[in-house]
């Protein structure tokens, strides 16, 4: 007769297995738990998010602090995309593409930081930025309607791009060992988004320039 285990040796065994698979549970279930929520699941939807806070950054600029759903969510927005927001101005629907200045290391907010064009005041802008100056109107704890990710470009490390040549076509992958940057004003954010993961990641081998040219201000000039 071949061996027959006995029924104690079973039932131990079955215990044993129980608490191996129990154990990989709790543990595949704490580190799912820990994962940041994402916001921006949908690049079609509209997300509602709440303002946070309106902080002052020089005689023109803001910063605008708006909330995500929960502490425990980030935006979900990758290297190289960005968001729009859209809102309803005097009848008219606006829609305007912005950068934020944080990234999804941080949880429970997202920031803009946006050059408000008053009316008047630019001779090149005499009815001044219609987005810019909404979003300068609002009071804390008014919402404004974001969307994204959106954009035809996405940096997925060391040097290398996923690019879209148009809305329609696929992604194509294309790799760059130096990169050359032009920016004015907060135009600069989206490229502090890329050196910023670029230089987060110490085996990037990736070099960046950048050319940045702002107006100086009333400010400035007094110094």
């Amino acid at each position: 007769m071949g061996f027959q285990p006995s029924p104690v040796l079973l039932a131990s065994l079955g215990v044993g297995l129980l608490t191996v698979l129990g154990l990989a549970l709790g543990s595949y279930l704490v580190r799912k738990s820990r994962r940041p929520k994402v916001t921006l699941l949908d690049p079609n939807e509209k997300y509602l998010l709440r303002l946070l806070d309106k902080t002052t950054v020089s005689h023109n600029t803001k910063r605008f602090r708006f909330a995500l759903p929960t502490a425990h969510h980030v935006l979900g927005l990758p290297v190289g995309k960005h968001v729009y927001l859209s809102a309803r101005i005097d009848g008219s629907l606006v829609i305007r593409p912005y950068t934020p200045v944080t990234s999804d290391e941080d949880q429970g907010y997202v920031d803009l930081v946006i050059k408000v064009y008053l009316k008047g005041v630019h001779p090149k802008f005499p009815e001044g930025g219609k987005m810019s100056q909404y979003l300068n109107s609002l009071k804390i704890g008014d919402v404004v309607e974001f969307r994204g990710p959106s954009g035809l470009l996405t940096y997925t490390g060391k040097g290398n791009f996923s690019i879209q040549p148009n809305k329609k076509s696929p992604p194509e992958p294309q790799v760059a060992k130096k990169l050359g940057m032009i920016a004015g004003g907060t135009g600069i954010t989206p490229m502090l988004q890329l050196i910023r993961a670029i230089l987060k990641d110490r085996e990037d081998p990736t070099q960046c320039s950048l050319l940045f040219a702002n107006q100086i201000g009333p400010t400035a000039r007094g110094l």
